[in-house]
């Protein structure tokens, strides 16, 4: 992999400088987000937000613990899956090409794409030579990533996403919230008015006696989409695995939406990130049992397709596979990093999570949002460049549940440790509010006196500050209220306690180290 890691990193200066990817066929945008702290603030004013986020990560989270108890090697499952993994990416050049010599011997043609440009180009040049208008799509976040539905827009061509949430967010002229359910901060009613007032720009309007029963709703879907599946040339596709040994691509899903793109059209066009191999079939059986369980609480998915270059007579006759870089060659080079790249894209590290499940995933301006959002995008973008980006390692507690309950053993906290390590570095030398506080607080315990002269004034400060006490902090300690500006973005977020009267050393004084 070192060349194309050193030719990946040759396009990082340049990409890292360019504004994310837009993220929504119908006009809405990641682009604009502000840093998470600003964003989330807003997030947790929406009280409607917070209340679907909790139900339905409160959901997910019970199904899944109930399945993974069931299986006794669950743990060994971990393992294997990280191992298995860690063994893929130690030898990734050498299991692509293998994967490219199968996918060729089966009938497909592969195209290499080194960034998200490249990657559209080689999509829109497919659709344009096979003069179609419109394409339908299986849920793929390697297309959102690279804003694939915004370069067919402007080449003339309509993306129609064909899974539920996505439909949703598309309909919606929203962006997707959550890896595996996108529109998860989306209710049953809201839902109903989205597809009442939309559907019918859109094509087969929604019934006009509509009810926000989850049946009704998914046969709306199934009405409208119905057409689109029928008429389409060309579908695009991502794929959860891709086996090296074969080249066949697996996508798992619960609604079947994914097996009409796949096998209806004349032309199937998928883009997989290059991390998603696995270099057999047999290997291919650990994630099969680590997938569902973890995803969607389910012992097994209602549909796993799997389809291996072209079949004469059976299915698209013309199969093109775009085994997309986009900045993960980049990770790959990161010691400490790399492990992002086992992720399997199945957001259990999002259910558990206490900060997303409060903020929701667009406060973290990605298609990848959540603790894996908050490695993986920097990552792939790079640090020191955007403000936003630069604020995603902070958006978590470090509480360590995302581990936990990765399948694959990511071990998130100590990642986002090491980026925050990274930010601080590409940000060194810049003059900042903390910069200077951290610059005075150096210079007052450079001396014993000045210390001691500080700690006088603290015990001073205390007897004045404690009158303005407004609130008890837990374990009945006193609290300051809310501070003035710069101390208030503290105070604002955390119990400020009352500085003590009396300082360490002079009670070590006072009473002869304790001893009196």
């Amino acid at each position: 992999m070192s060349e194309l890691a050193r030719e990946s990193s040759t396009r990082r200066s340049a990409r890292s400088a360019e504004p994310a990817p837009r993220a929504s066929a119908r006009g809405a945008t990641f682009l604009g987000t502000p840093p998470f702290p600003t964003a989330a603030k807003a997030a947790l004013a929406d009280t409607q937000l917070r209340r679907n986020l909790a139900h339905a990560t409160g959901t997910i989270r019970g199904k899944r613990a109930a399945v993974v108890a069931e299986v006794d090697n669950w743990e060994e499952l971990r393992l294997a899956g990280a191992a298995l993994k860690d063994r893929t990416l130690r030898h990734l050049d050498t299991y692509l090409t293998q994967l490219e010599t199968a996918l060729t011997k089966a009938g497909a043609t592969v195209h290499w794409a080194g960034d998200a440009a490249e990657a559209n180009r080689i999509v829109v040049d497919i659709a344009r030579a096979h003069d179609t208008d419109e394409v339908v799509k299986v849920k793929s976040m390697a297309t959102v990533e690279i804003g694939l539905n915004e370069a067919l827009a402007d080449a003339g061509i309509t993306a129609w996403e064909t899974d539920l949430a996505e439909l949703i967010v598309q309909l919606g002229d929203d962006l997707p919230s959550h890896i595996l359910v996108p529109a998860i901060h989306r209710n049953r009613s809201e839902v109903r008015e989205i597809f009442l007032r939309e559907m019918g720009r859109a094509g087969k309007p929604a019934p006009a006696d509509l009810t926000d029963e989850p049946a009704r709703l998914a046969a709306a879907a199934r009405e409208h989409l119905r057409e689109k599946f029928l008429r389409a040339k060309v579908a695009v596709s991502g794929a959860n695995f891709a086996v090296a040994e074969t080249g066949t691509l697996a996508v798992v899903e619960s609604e079947g939406n994914g097996r009409m793109c796949l096998t209806l059209p004349e032309v199937l066009i998928s883009v997989v990130g290059i991390e998603k191999l696995v270099p057999t079939w047999e290997d291919l059986d650990v994630f099969l049992q680590l997938l569902p369980r973890s995803s969607t609480g389910e012992r097994m998915n209602p549909y796993t397709s799997m389809w291996t270059g072209v079949t004469p007579g059976d299915g698209p006759q013309e199969v093109h596979v775009v085994l997309l870089d986009n900045g993960r060659t980049d990770v790959l080079a990161d010691e400490v990093g790399r492990q992002a790249l086992r992720c399997i894209r199945c957001s259990a590290c999002l259910n558990v999570c206490p900060v997303y499940e409060r903020t929701g995933g667009h406060s973290y301006g990605s298609v990848y949002p959540g603790p894996i959002g908050a490695i993986l995008t920097p990552m792939l973008r790079g640090v020191g460049h955007d403000e936003q980006v630069d604020s995603l390692p902070y958006a978590s507690s470090l509480c360590g549940a995302c581990f936990e309950v990765c399948p694959v053993r990511i071990d998130i906290p100590e990642v986002l440790v090491h980026l925050r390590s990274q930010v601080v570095d590409a940000h060194r030398g810049r003059p900042s509010l903390q910069g200077a506080a951290m610059k005075a607080a150096s210079w007052m315990f450079g001396r014993s006196a000045r210390t001691a002269a500080a700690e006088k004034l603290s015990g001073l400060g205390s007897r004045v500050l404690d009158r303005t006490v407004r609130r008890r902090a837990p374990g009945g300690r006193r609290a300051l209220g809310s501070l003035p500006w710069p101390v208030s973005a503290w105070s604002d977020a955390r119990d400020t306690p009352v500085p003590p009267p009396e300082s360490f050393r002079a009670w070590w004084s006072r009473t002869d180290g304790g001893r009196r």
